[in-house]
């Protein structure tokens, strides 16, 4: 039930975040590395679960279908980028999650929410374009 970006785990044989993001977005949606200009990474982001996650940006040109891997995706949806890049489309918001209070941004699109640590990202890209 979670939106999330592709991507996982670095495996050893990864030369870098960049390659293991491409080897996960393969994996779980079927996107070709070709199809991808890696553009950078953003800074890392640490989840309130304690995972050390490196976004890592890219210019993609779509396939004419993705392969959704049933295992790890239920779903595939694009937002555009103007959207998320929107401070109206993100909200601030607060819950009890493990008996603790957690402060986490939230952006609803089309029936989908994007909350955690995906929405934590957009607004580390946001702050690193425009400050």
């Amino acid at each position: 039930g979670q939106v999330a970006f592709p991507g996982g785990k670095i495996d050893p044989a990864d030369a870098s975040p960049a390659a293991a993001a491409l080897r996960e977005a393969e994996e779980e949606i079927g996107l070709d590395p070709a199809a991808v200009t890696v553009v950078g990474a953003l800074d890392a982001y640490l989840t309130g679960t304690g995972y050390r996650v490196v976004p890592v940006l890219g210019r993609v040109t779509p396939p004419a279908a993705y392969r959704i891997n049933r295992e790890e995706v239920a779903e595939i949806f694009e937002v555009p980028l103007a959207f998320l890049l929107t401070p109206a489309n993100l909200q601030r918001r607060t819950r009890l999650l493990g008996g603790r209070e957690r402060h986490f941004y939230e952006i609803e699109y089309e029936g989908h929410i994007i909350w955690g640590a995906t929405a934590g990202i957009i607004v580390g890209m946001y702050q690193r374009i425009f400050g």
